[in-house]
């Protein structure tokens, strides 16, 4: 009785957490079905919302597409480029993002960040698969090495060479964890004549002006200004001017 009783309790926690995960998946749904009718009605900045808001629940590649095509209907060429991007991140075979990002290029004359050999390696996968690449080949060399002799196994070819590829798999993936570190400080100007400035104040001598959408890498930050190093210049925007693509 004692464990049915308990058998009870867990399948009820278990039902409960199911059928949450399927309200929140429901109201999921429900929001970014309301946004696709707002954009379809032409209500642009509701649009926005409410896909900023799925996507800040829910990240998924295609909810950051639709918010970036929305962005661009605003006129908002910055938001636009960084909501792609964001997709990208999450989906690096996104091909409707990759598209649309190099049509919004185009036309509003902007370059892509420039990257270094490892962070272009580190974009053909999605961020957190390398975090499992890694963990999965370190396991499997520990397991290739160890399990044979508390399994008293005959060590044989076979073995060996799974470890070796394993630790190669391991190795491989370090550069790529670098290249995610260091792709998570890139980011893009939201405004259009964003002025970069010498110091971080109001009345900072200004370097130059950014172009909405202009990519830059954060630096450090100091209250409400943020240090960046861009192609045309290192200096201090305001934090609302500019947006990083990993936000978390």
């Amino acid at each position: 009785m004692v464990r049915l009783r308990v058998f009870g309790l867990v399948l009820g926690f278990a039902l409960a957490f199911v059928s949450r995960a399927n309200a929140s998946a429901a109201s999921g749904d429900e929001s970014f079905n309301s946004g696709i009718e707002a954009y379809r009605a032409g209500d642009f900045a509701q649009a926005a919302r409410i896909f900023h808001d799925c996507a800040k629940a829910h990240p998924a590649s295609g909810t950051f597409q639709n918010l970036g095509n929305v962005e661009w209907q605003r006129g908002r060429p910055g938001n636009a480029i960084l909501a792609w991007e964001q997709a990208l991140w999450v989906n690096p075979f996104d091909r409707n993002a990759r598209n649309n990002l190099r049509f919004a290029r185009e036309n509003a004359q902007l370059e892509a960040p420039e990257l270094a050999w490892y962070e272009v390696g580190s974009a053909w996968l999605p961020a957190p698969w390398w975090a499992w690449i890694a963990s999965g080949s370190l396991w499997l060399v520990v397991g290739m090495m160890t399990l044979p002799g508390i399994l008293r196994w005959r060590k044989s070819p076979w073995q060996q060479a799974v470890a070796s590829l394993g630790l190669a798999v391991f190795l491989l993936s370090i550069p790529a964890h670098a290249g995610v570190l260091a792709r998570s400080r890139v980011g893009f100007v939201l405004e259009k004549d964003t002025l970069l400035r010498l110091t971080p104040t109001s009345e900072g001598e200004g370097v130059t002006r950014l172009a909405a959408g202009e990519p830059g890498r954060r630096v450090r930050a100091r209250g409400n200004y943020l240090f960046l190093r861009t192609s045309r210049g290192s200096g201090w925007v305001e934090r609302d001017q500019f947006a990083l693509v990993c936000s978390k």
